[in-house]
């Protein structure tokens, strides 16, 4: 006689079990219902503001809510994501991940990037491009080690800040040249750029769109890119990987969430943004930019996060790099 009051037991349970599961799912098939803010640790018009725009406009038209990019530069990115760690893990607040953040993962103990920031989707990767001012006699990356191996201590690298993903692309060329420059930390990548062109430093490894217009005026000279591959933009360019193999940097963005959030909320998110990076339109807006498309799921972005964070904590620690 007690056997069904037993089965009614096991079934109101499996149900009550089941209730949050299908709360949660309902919840994410109904986001979002407000606006959602994308938070760009970065100055409005940079490429980090841009590619921010690109995604939160398809997200906005797919969606149906605005998804209203919110500038809060400062501090090497960190404003931004101490913003989004102190947001609630509901989907409304999202950070726009780039390849600085993996730097800072080995600079400031205080922002736990690796372990609060939850991976939502990559979107593109782009490459750095090596210049040189004309004044340097070095036409190819080998010519350019034997000059500086020849003129240890003389030449000046420029960067965008101490710490920055320009700075450690640099830093990661002299650990595997074996070379000797002078690193050269500027307030932002744009007067760093002024004074390549006007010859107070000599070396760059800058953002390739940035670059692109002075290296076809014959301002800056390339030597090769950054990347794996070589860049449609300067296809007779080479890759600095051609001279020394294995090396490789590329500045990345990608999409995160404050840990916790909803797995079903994050899935819709990566569903969508892996959408648009096949979109034609979309796409092509990004090829502009010299990008390379990075469709993923979220485990596999989180697994590229955790390689960029070990990759440069290495570099980190031969350079002797100290948070500002």
């Amino acid at each position: 006689m007690k056997l069904p009051h037993r089965r009614q037991f096991l079934h109101l349970a499996a149900g009550a079990v089941a209730l949050p599961a299908v709360s949660r799912i309902a919840r994410a098939q109904g986001y979002p219902t407000r606006p959602v803010r994308i938070i760009v640790g970065f100055v409005a018009g940079g490429p980090n503001d841009i590619v921010a725009r690109l995604i939160g406009q398809w997200l906005s038209e797919r969606l149906g809510q605005q998804f209203i990019v919110e500038n809060r530069a400062g501090a090497a990115g960190n404003i931004a994501t101490e913003a989004v760690l102190k947001a609630p893990p509901d989907g409304y607040t999202l950070l726009l991940v780039n390849s600085t953040h993996a730097v800072n993962a080995n600079l400031y103990e205080k922002i736990n990037f690796a372990h609060e920031i939850a991976p939502v989707a990559g979107l593109i990767r782009t490459p750095f491009v090596m210049d040189v001012n004309p004044s340097v006699p070095a036409k190819t990356v080998s010519e350019f080690i034997a000059y500086a191996k020849a003129n240890p201590g003389e030449l000046n690298f420029a960067s965008g800040g101490n710490g920055t993903s320009i700075h450690v692309t640099g830093e990661l060329f002299k650990m595997m040249a074996g070379v000797n420059m002078v690193h050269v930390p500027y307030r932002g990548s744009a007067p760093a750029l002024t004074d390549m062109i006007g010859g107070q430093v000599q070396v760059m490894f800058d953002v390739l769109t940035s670059s692109l217009e002075h290296i076809r005026s014959g301002a800056l000279r390339a030597l090769a890119v950054t990347t794996v591959t070589r860049s449609e933009a300067l296809l007779d360019i080479p890759t600095v990987a051609e001279f020394l193999p294995g090396y490789e940097s590329s500045a990345w963005y990608g999409v995160g969430a404050p840990r916790n959030t909803p797995i079903e909320i994050i899935d819709k998110l990566n569903r969508e943004i892996n959408a648009g990076l096949t979109d034609v339109k979309l796409k092509a807006r990004f090829v502009e930019l010299a990008g390379t498309v990075l469709p993923d799921s979220p485990a596999s972005f989180g697994k590229f996060v955790e390689s960029e964070i070990e990759k440069w904590g290495r570099v980190v620690k031969f350079a002797g790099i100290k948070p500002e």
